[in-house]
């Protein structure tokens, strides 16, 4: 059995558990800073990582994992790097592979998740879904265990019955994992269901690798010294703390809770310090309220509608002015220092004009490309070739489109690479004189074009309509008195 080595141990540890919606950058850091050893991400499900690209935001000094409609789905940072484990949802190996290798170099392990009974989670697969498949628990770990480099763990719930449950752990441990995280309930039971110390004891002691107890907060945890006594009562190499974490992460605090007032401005800060999304922020901040909601400032807060209203609730207006002109003025110092390096290596070689692609001012289905596409045609020059890039910074895109052997492009950075794209085509067709297709144009040879292409169409669209409506082997008359295809002739 191979078992991937690291710097990070899960022996003796106090871990943040991977919570939805609450397990973000504001709330590892805040956990690292009262006190625990390793924290998780939320789950994150595998199909939406794998779209997503990885960018290093020089203004929040993050690495930010964004979708393609650019939303960040992942943020983390160097303070974390060495103690964050990833989690994600997935039920297919070489996907689960594919996400752990876009981020293992950012991360300090990878968590599969294999417990969450919620629907969201089962409903493709994964989650609990994945304790009655144990043959596809083996392939996912094994291929993340086999193909990354950082320590690869999962995280499940019990089975109805203890041997199987035993058996179950026992093959997730020959996959080389180097830990297993064990939630003390079945997938049917809930917080006020007792969690099962004595199954998770009988784990610790069916496997030779850390076992981390997890489902302690409602029966245990209340306080830092309650951590202790739940790892003796399930004899598990570590402890996992959610709900208890979630309510007041100064749970993993050796002297004691801090006052919630002071937790909560402190987990602000570093919210606005991350560009945490608010109605996230206000989640959070209301697992923490709790029974305080019905009070003034908890309905302040409930009807919040941005950071900067969320801050003047708990009397951080000044903090978010003074946190926000500084990221502000650093984005503004990147941004020239970045113009700056543009113009010192710009390619002489490129024609530049600033030009913006506005589609309002094409009709519809027309655009610079097939313009200029079209013209190279008739030239017979070889088609147009695009280069798009993609500044970090602020995630806009710049194209430079070569033509009979010259370059163009747009001095105007767009947010999508279509609209670039469709910028460096303009600049293109203006420097050759070339029409390109705008409305004020007069005459519109492509789209008379399209309209002969299409009348040419037609006919033999309406046989394939009239097949299909038949739905026998032979057309019939389409015209009364005529037919394109005669009724004998099968299709």
């Amino acid at each position: 059995m191979t078992v991937n080595t690291s710097a990070l141990s899960f022996k003796i540890k106090n871990i943040l558990a991977p919570m939805v919606r609450v397990g973000t950058l504001p709330m590892r850091l805040l956990a690292l800073d009262f006190g625990a050893d390793i924290v998780y991400c939320e789950e994150l499900i595998d199909i939406k990582m794998v779209q997503c690209k990885r960018f290093v935001n020089e203004v929040l000094e993050t690495v930010d994992f964004v979708a393609p409609n650019g939303r960040v789905v992942f943020r983390t940072c160097e303070r974390e790097r060495d103690c964050v484990v990833f989690q994600m949802g997935s039920a297919d190996a070489e996907r689960a592979l594919a996400v752990a290798k876009l981020v293992e170099n950012d991360v300090a392990g990878i968590d599969v998740n294999m417990g969450c009974p919620k629907e969201y989670s089962t409903k493709g697969g994964m989650g609990a879904a994945l304790l009655s498949d144990p043959d596809k628990i083996e392939s996912i770990l094994s291929t993340l265990v086999k193909g990354i480099c950082k320590p690869v763990t999962c995280k499940i719930r019990i089975l109805p019955l203890l041997e199987d449950t035993i058996h179950l752990v026992k093959r997730i441990e020959k996959t080389g994992v180097a830990a297993i995280a064990v939630h003390g309930r079945k997938k049917e039971e809930r917080p006020q269901h007792p969690v099962h110390c004595d199954v998770i004891k009988a784990i610790s002691e069916a496997v030779s690798i850390p076992v981390i107890a997890n489902g302690g907060s409602h029966d245990f945890i209340k306080e830092y010294t309650d951590i202790e006594a739940f790892q003796q009562a399930t004899a598990a190499s570590s402890v996992m703390v959610a709900r208890a974490a979630m309510w007041n992460p100064s749970i993993f605090r050796k002297e004691g809770l801090c006052p919630l007032k002071e937790v909560m401005q402190e987990y602000i800060k570093y919210a606005v310090r991350y560009d945490n999304h608010y109605t996230n922020t206000k989640y959070c901040l209301c697992q923490m309220l709790r029974e305080q909601l019905e009070t003034t400032q908890g309905r302040r807060l409930h009807a919040a509608q941005s950071t900067q209203e969320i801050c003047e609730v708990f009397e951080m207006g000044h903090f978010y002015e003074e946190t926000t002109a500084i990221l502000e003025a650093k984005k503004t110092s990147l941004k020239a220092k970045i113009q700056d390096e543009d113009d010192r290596m710009e390619d002489t070689d490129v024609i530049k004009m600033a030009i913006r692609f506005d589609k309002r001012e094409y009709p519809p289905q027309i655009t610079p490309k097939m313009y200029l596409l079209e013209w190279c045609r008739k030239e017979k020059h070889p088609q147009p070739v695009y280069e798009t890039v993609q500044r970090p910074l602020d995630r806009l895109f710049c194209s430079v489109v070569t033509v009979a052997e010259r370059k163009y492009r747009s001095t105007i950075w767009d947010k999508s690479k279509k609209l670039a794209e469709q910028a460096a085509a303009i600049v293109c067709l203006r420097m050759l004189g070339i029409p390109e297709g705008k409305l004020n144009e007069g005459e519109n040879h492509l789209i008379n074009k399209r309209k002969r292409e299409d009348q040419e169409l037609l006919p033999c669209l309406k046989i394939i309509y009239s097949f299909i409506l038949n739905g026998s082997g032979y057309i019939k008359p389409l015209i009364s008195g005529r037919t394109a295809i005669s009724n004998r002739d099968y299709v």
